[in-house]
């Protein structure tokens, strides 16, 4: 499998913040930096699985359109809203 970080995907912005900030996130490369840097809950059900399908999509067991969908499920169990 090859390993692939920068895989791109359709653009999700998510309103991030108290100050409502938005970011664009659109690689598999930026949802593992701001789920392992910068996201605000780390024991959720949901959060655990976009890291998981994270690092799979990483190895390029999984196409990255799962990650964006895991990343959507795991904002919305964080209270992040998303825009699409």
């Amino acid at each position: 499998m090859k390993r692939n970080t920068l895989r791109p995907f359709p653009a999700v912005t998510l309103v991030i913040g108290e100050s409502g900030g938005t970011r664009r996130i659109n690689s598999v490369h930026q949802v593992a930096e701001l789920l392992l840097g910068q996201w605000p809950v780390e024991n959720g059900e949901e959060y655990v699985a976009a890291v998981r399908v994270c690092l799979e999509a990483m190895l390029g067991a999984v196409p990255p359109e799962a990650v964006r969908d895991a990343l959507i499920k795991a904002a919305r169990e964080a209270g992040i809203s998303v825009m699409q």
